[in-house]
């Protein structure tokens, strides 16, 4: 028996979940490098008015209620284009709905402008659907023709005949959101273990240009189960699951400094950002008011919200007062934030008509700095974010 139980001494893994609440299965590929994780169940129970003729507080009556919440902390790290997607890519999925969209690569035929890209077989692309070459992504905005495609920006490096474009997944929004599962096991493998259950993402954020690309995603759960208490009205189990055999966990972290920012009503690339954060919410709720549960029977997602805060550096350049102009215009541009610079290692997030704020200027430091606040991404139906890796 351990003398205590090392913080550092836990294995995250998730898994999309078919039907609300109901524990999946799991494989070592389901396993992903965690910063943290946070959970908090509450007995969600009414203030007693009993008359008891003293004042004393006479307890919580079994069978109350539960609201479970969570806080889930990661950094972007490689991954194997072509094969499974990312540990954490089930996350992605609560967070936007839609089950990842892949692209196995083609060869390119030639460059036909320098956004434009001719494949020499058909693309199978759709609109919003991430394209990687040359340790560089971008998202497919228009399908030219069944082997050509413009893409949001160009790629830098150029497109040579013969290059070959790597594998990519996208996630696309959704209207209606999947729940998930997240397991967190311990050493020693007697220590309680615990499930949360029926998982809902409420807010995912994207941090840009920390010490790391960091990822965290909040939320609801229906449940919190544990290894020590499970019963088969949990998760629709009949015992505690055991853990997959381990496997080789690729901790590769990406800088937080590496990748590209394309903005612009015609995008051009920006050198001078010093942050950024791109915010979803999904203002869920979940059905947890239902007479004869305690615990919450599915969820319900409200209107979708999509903002991005960014700063940068003050140039007299072209691309600079053409961004400040945009904002005093209420014109929409487009933003692309590219995590990383080799395959394996990108990360890419797509928001195609953004309308920002005027600036704050912040002349606190050496140089002058513009802040963006809350710069709410638009769309017509379930195209205002696309995120994608490669």
């Amino acid at each position: 028996m351990s003398c205590y139980i090392s913080s550092n001494a836990n294995r995250l893994y998730t898994a999309v979940e078919l039907t609300y609440g109901r524990v999946p299965a799991i494989t070592a590929q389901n396993r992903f490098p965690a910063v943290k994780l946070t959970t908090r169940q509450q007995v969600d129970a009414a203030d007693r008015k009993d008359k008891t003729g003293s004042r004393t507080f006479g307890g919580v009556p079994g069978g109350s209620r539960r609201r479970t919440t969570f806080e889930l902390r990661t950094y972007l790290t490689g991954w194997t284009p072509g094969t499974e997607e990312p540990g954490y890519g089930p996350l992605f999925q609560a967070s936007l709905g839609e089950a990842p969209m892949g692209f196995a690569g083609s060869t390119v035929a030639g460059e036909v402008s320098s956004s434009r890209i001719s494949f020499s077989q058909a693309h199978g692309l759709v609109l919003g659907q991430a394209v990687a070459l040359g340790g560089e992504i971008r998202f497919v905005t228009s399908i030219v023709d069944s082997s050509t495609v413009q893409v949001n920006a160009p790629f830098t490096s150029g497109l040579a005949a013969g290059s070959t474009a790597g594998p990519t997944l996208t996630y696309f929004p959704r209207t209606e959101l999947e729940s998930a599962s997240v397991f967190d096991y311990w050493s020693p493998s007697t220590a309680v273990q615990r499930i949360l259950c029926g998982s809902a993402v409420d807010q995912m954020r994207i941090q840009i240009n920390g010490d790391f690309h960091e990822f965290s995603f909040t939320g609801v759960a229906q449940d919190l189960i544990d290894s020590s208490s499970i019963n088969s009205s949990l998760g629709q189990l009949d015992s505690f699951p055991e853990e997959p055999p381990l496997e080789q966990l690729d901790y590769t972290i990406i800088p937080g400094h590496l990748g590209q920012v394309w903005i612009g009503v015609t995008p051009e690339q920006f050198f001078t950002l010093t942050g950024a954060t791109i915010t979803l919410t999904n203002n869920v709720e979940s059905r947890s008011r239902e007479f004869g549960s305690t615990v919450p029977q599915c969820l319900a997602a409200g209107r979708r919200s999509v903002s991005v805060d960014f700063s940068l550096y003050e140039r007299d350049d072209a691309a600079t007062k053409a961004l400040y102009q945009a904002a005093r215009q209420q014109s929409p541009v487009s933003v692309m934030f590219q995590l990383g610079q080799q395959s394996g290692q990108l990360f890419g997030v797509y928001l195609q008509s953004v309308v920002p704020d005027v600036p704050e200027f912040d002349d606190g430091d050496v140089r002058l700095e513009w802040h963006f606040r809350d710069a709410r991404a638009q769309g017509t139906i379930d195209d205002e974010i696309m995120v994608a890796f490669g």
